[in-house]
């Protein structure tokens, strides 16, 4: 069947993430360059994927004092405070293809692992998101990717089939969830590598 709408990740497919664009400057750069690693040593990726995944901060900041003390603590109070300062743009050529799958006809909508206490400073400062038709929100609705609930409760909420929509991701494991409920995954890379992988969908663009 024929492509009808685009779904969309937030974090690193619309928008630029970066933990260390938030502290760089603000905490000793080793403390950073070890709150950064891949490894997560100090656990923030882990405790931001509890918020995403529908937990509240003040839940978790006991977890995070015991485990990392206090000023790691208080490091990540001042991250989740000071959150939208960790999205430094829009990514590159994302605005434009919005616009132009609009254009033609396509319906676009927003599928996020994303804290409920945070969201709205995404909002807030990247109009880009008000122009999506609707967005599923996992820490508003208590479900994570790449789990199939999400997906599930997506294509039921924007009244969509599944085998008609693509989804944009960052993350592999995530594009495995939705192909897993029969959605098409794209794993992003950039703007252009994206539109070449909807035009060989069938997508058209111009």
């Amino acid at each position: 069947m024929a492509i009808s709408d685009v779904i969309f990740d937030f974090c690193g497919v619309l928008l630029d993430w970066q933990t260390r664009a938030c502290l760089e400057g603000k905490f000793p750069d080793d403390i950073v360059n070890r709150i950064c690693a891949d490894d997560d040593p100090c656990g923030f990726y882990r405790y931001e994927d509890r918020m995403d995944a529908g937990e509240d901060l003040a839940d978790i900041m006991p977890d995070v004092q015991r485990e990392q003390g206090d000023i790691l603590a208080g490091i990540f109070a001042y991250y989740i405070a000071h959150y939208a300062d960790a999205l430094p743009r829009v990514m590159p050529g994302m605005t434009d293809l919005v616009h132009d799958l609009k254009a033609n006809g396509y319906g676009v909508w927003g599928l996020t692992n994303w804290s409920h206490e945070t969201i709205h400073l995404a909002y807030e400062k990247f109009p880009l998101l008000n122009e999506l038709q609707d967005t599923v929100v996992s820490g508003v609705e208590k479900m994570h990717k790449p789990n199939a609930d999400i997906y599930e409760l997506a294509l039921s909420r924007f009244g969509l089939e599944a085998d008609r929509c693509v989804f944009i991701d960052d993350t592999a494991k995530n594009i495995a969830g939705c192909q897993a409920v029969g959605i098409h995954g794209i794993r992003f890379i950039s703007a252009d590598q994206v539109r070449a992988d909807l035009a060989a969908l069938g997508v058209k663009l111009s």
